[in-house]
């Protein structure tokens, strides 16, 4: 069985005692009622795991000891990043979960012409904070110790004014020439774009094309936004990064 994972932002080494966070503090001793002497796993967002054992558990305060680093090995070998226009309700919630399960590196929500949710200012960045904590939660489950960031809300035009990275640009489209296992393994990143409810206007998929982002089919029926990525995101895995080994 494996062991209770929880994510700590702070440095953290082999020997080191600490004070878990409120709301691993809480889930560590009401929802899963560890007792002194149990082990569980930290992890930062560094790459590497750690092992700890509990030392001190109250209502309120859960306090460890840190014993040693652990490699962990569950980052994918491709560098993705899903630039999702921001839907309404969960769905949101459910593609940027999903996809920090499938191995994503970083999720840039973008404020597309056709999302309904209209995102400025502080309650933007509130949205960002809890998109960010959905990932730190998938990373918990999945055992991921990379936390993939996310980005402040953007227009898609701004978002394309300011990434100028070498990736290889995809978008989905039924009705696209190629599909995805005819493209070549990419050398460089991956940057799949994903349209709201509705999709991308033609203005967005004639800004994005312009910049270099390619059309590709996956089958000939059409997805929810909140299936597209999923969908995307294991055939790309399967194709080039790590579902075949």
């Amino acid at each position: 069985m494996s062991l209770p994972r929880f994510h700590v932002p702070e440095k953290l080494a082999p020997g080191s005692q600490l004070r878990l966070p409120d709301n691993a503090a809480a889930h560590a001793s009401r929802s899963l009622r560890m007792q002194v002497g149990n082990e569980a796993i930290l992890f930062n967002g560094d790459g590497n795991d750690y092992l700890c054992t509990l030392t001190s558990v109250g209502k309120h305060e859960v306090n460890v000891k840190i014993s040693s680093v652990l490699v962990n090995e569950r980052e994918s070998p491709l560098r993705i990043t899903l630039a999702q226009a921001i839907s309404t309700g969960d769905r949101m919630d459910f593609s940027i979960q999903k996809s920090v399960e499938l191995g994503v590196t970083a999720i840039q929500p973008i404020a597309s012409q056709r999302s309904m949710v209209k995102l400025s200012g502080e309650r933007a960045e509130k949205r960002r904070e809890h998109w960010q904590n959905v990932v730190i939660s998938a990373c918990e489950q999945s055992g991921r110790a990379i936390v993939p960031e996310v980005g402040a809300p953007l227009s898609l035009s701004d978002w394309l004014a300011r990434n100028t990275a070498p990736q290889l640009r995809l978008t989905l489209s039924p009705v696209a020439e190629q599909c995805l296992h005819q493209l070549a393994k990419p050398e460089t990143d991956i940057c799949l774009l994903i349209g709201a409810e509705g999709g991308l206007t033609q203005d967005e998929i004639t800004l994005a094309s312009q910049h270099g982002f390619i059309p590709v089919r996956l089958g000939q029926r059409i997805l929810r936004t909140e299936t597209a990525p999923i969908a995307a995101i294991s055939a790309i895995q399967t194709l080039w990064g790590d579902f075949s080994a």
